[in-house]
Parts: C-alpha cells; structure tokens; sequence
C-alpha cells in the first residue's frame, strides 16, 4: 500500500487546503492512504477520518499530528489527542507513546528538525521529505539505516499539487492497528520527488500570506480590547 504520511490542511497556521480536496486530489492521485499531520492539532486529521467514510471515498485515513517540541518536529500518527507543543522531544515522546502513537521525526535535518535522534525512543525515521532540497533526505536516510530504523517518505504537502510526491510503501493488512504496527516494525519504504523551485516559491508566499492574515486578526482582536 502507498501512502503520503505528510499533509498539512486549513488546520495549520501555513496552509489553506480543505480537508474535502485533500482526501478528493488523494484518491485522484491513486494513493492507498494519508495522514494529514497539522502543526500541534489532530483536528483536521480527525475531520478526514470523518469526512473519508461519510464520502464513502477508498482510502485510508490515519490520525496524526506534527508536534513543534522544543528541537524541532515530530510526526505522532494514531493518536486522537493533541499533544502540548514546546515541550522536550523526550518529553514529547513519552506522552506520545501512553497515548499509543507511533513517532516519526519528520526532516529531522531540515532547521525545523530535531537533527541526530540516536538517544531518542522514536518509532521510524522520515527518510523522504519532498520538500527537502539540500541533501537533507540522503543524511536522514543515512541515519536510518545506522540505527535500524523504519523509513517513512511524505510530501509535506502544503498543496494539493504535491500531495503524494513523497510517499511510503508500507506491507500490512489494510487496516489502522496493522499499519501502525508495520511503521513500528519498520516493514516500510520511502520514495518521492522533490518538489520543483517554483511551487516551493509558491508555498512560501502562501505560508507568509497567510500569517501576514492570522496577525492581521491578532492585531485587531488586541486592539477591539483595548479600546472598545
């Protein structure tokens, strides 16, 4: 089964996708499965579990979210709570586990990622990020294989054009327990492409767009405080 374990929605401070076209431009592109992995919010990855069976639609959805601890990011799929952010990635992990997620640090060579995790109890590596364009994949790769770890590809797709450019070939029975377990028993494989120069460029002006909006609200509901 191909699944890109890597997609941001409206539910991330830098992406405007629609769960609705997420999981529609999904089944289009021929994936077995996703999991949406907002920043420090199951909510969207919750609303594609939903919204998948309500549109009767052939794919599998996981839960997941990219928490921000205190180092940098990591994947937590098959979880249903949100896990505090600025916390230590031990921290992280530990809470993480209890909750029966599986942890996957995500670019960890990119600078938002946590870099070495050699003295971290992490579940599986993201060997394929199609937004890492600087041999980050390879050192992430390299890493994996050093330390016997399952290796996991996502698009960290911010649009809907770069929905499966990464992805993993995962062996399992097409069902959640049987998935997670397989990423945990490292039954996996990354591959991808790397996103071109012009839809990065495209997503960075998206992303600062919409911050540029979100402190827009910020500054008005401050000053609607203050003075109203």
């Amino acid at each position: 089964m191909i699944f890109d374990l890597h997609i941001h929605s409206c539910h991330s401070h830098d992406c405007n996708l629609s769960v609705d076209d997420i999981l529609q431009h999904a089944v289009r592109t021929g994936l077995d499965g996703i999991a949406i992995t907002d920043h420090n919010t199951v909510a969207g990855s919750l609303l594609a579990i939903s919204r998948a069976k309500e549109l009767n639609l052939p794919l599998i959805v996981l839960s997941g979210v990219e928490v921000s601890t205190s180092k940098g990011h990591l994947l937590v799929l098959g979880i249903n709570e949100n896990i505090p952010p600025g916390l230590s990635p031990e921290e992280t992990i530990e809470i993480a586990k209890e909750k029966g997620g599986v942890v996957i640090p995500s670019h960890p060579f990119k600078m938002t990622g946590i870099g070495n995790v050699d003295r971290l109890d992490v579940d599986a590596i993201e060997t394929f990020n199609s937004s890492c364009i600087f041999g980050e994949n390879a050192k992430a790769k390299k890493m994996a294989r050093s330390l016997g770890k399952g290796e996991v590809g996502g698009s960290d797709s911010h649009l809907l054009e770069t929905i499966g450019f990464g992805v993993t070939e995962i062996n399992s029975e097409p069902d959640e327990f049987s998935i997670l377990n397989a990423l945990r028993d490292g039954k996996t494989r990354s591959s991808g492409k790397i996103t071109p120069n012009d839809i990065m460029f495209l997503r960075v002006i998206m992303g600062i767009r919409r911050r540029s909006q979100a402190f827009g609200r910020e500054l008005h509901r401050i000053h609607s405080n203050l003075f109203l």
